[in-house]
């Protein structure tokens, strides 16, 4: 088929589930996005893109299915672990002279990422005081995060890269290992609060002492990578900080003055 009729379709799909579900997959970036489509195509045994739309749209369960294959990047606990030993250097005392602390971990996914934050906020003595919105549009990747189960395959990369970020204790400590999986203490969760956001529509919700947000902007184009920061440097405190993921960057974005590298090579940031 060629490529600007699949192109078309594609358009068209977005266009379809917008209208539908009101999930706004439109600025997203071309390449990820129709490789993860034509995975859709395949994976739901569909004939072409435009059978893959009239599927989604009248059945719910497809579209489920099609919005995890969209939505879920790879992800691990203490992925990049630099930029943990970065928090734990320069935010981490910051947030030590503030009475409570607020933090936004944008696209959660799974919940990786959240219970790597609950985990150094433990060992820093901050968890007790502080608040974790972890947020997603993937409602069955943010009932992973809820349940905090993980493969027990991974959990010695997790480890590794648990030791590599500076972890104060034995990482085994916080879960508990059974048959082929790990359930993590129910009590790195008991600060984080679960929500349903998107960073193509909706808007700030709460004022924050640290966002994360790392490998998210990514699978988006310059127009919605744009639409973020702004978010980002609207919901910050003054002298709040951003952290991004390795390959992620806020050069040549109109919000990128609102802010100061802190770590640069870790994509550390703090609002100015």
């Amino acid at each position: 088929m060629p490529h600007a009729v699949q192109d078309l379709e594609i358009r068209l799909l977005l266009e379809a589930i917008y209208a539908r579900y009101n999930h706004d997959f439109r600025e997203y970036s071309g390449a990820s996005l129709k490789r993860r489509v034509l995975q859709g195509v395949e994976q739901l045994q569909c004939d072409s893109i435009s059978a893959l739309q009239g599927l989604v749209l009248r059945d719910p369960r497809a579209f489920a299915q099609l919005l995890e294959i969209i939505t879920i990047p790879y992800t691990e606990m203490f992925r990049e672990p630099e930029f943990f030993v970065a928090l734990r250097q320069h935010v981490v005392p910051v947030l030590h002279t503030y009475p409570s602390v607020k933090i936004w971990v944008a696209g959660c996914a799974s919940g990786e990422e959240v219970y790597s934050l609950a985990i150094l906020l433990k060992e820093e003595g901050l968890l007790e005081r502080s608040l974790i919105y972890a947020t997603d549009i993937n409602p069955a990747a943010l009932e992973r995060a809820r349940q905090g189960i993980f493969p027990l395959s991974e959990l010695q990369q997790y480890t590794r890269n648990y030791q590599d970020a500076g972890g104060t204790a034995g990482f085994s400590n916080y879960y508990t290992a059974a048959y082929d999986a790990a359930r993590f203490d129910r009590e790195l969760c008991r600060h984080v609060t679960f929500a349903d956001h998107s960073l193509a529509t909706d808007h700030v919700f709460s004022e924050m002492n640290l966002i994360c947000c790392r490998n998210v902007l990514i699978y988006f184009n310059r127009k919605l990578q744009d639409r973020a920061i702004g978010l980002f440097a609207q919901s910050l405190c003054h002298r709040g900080f951003l952290g991004l993921g390795s390959k992620e960057s806020l050069d040549f974005t109109p919000q990128g003055a609102a802010f100061e590298p802190v770590a640069l090579r870790e994509r550390l940031f703090r609002k100015r």
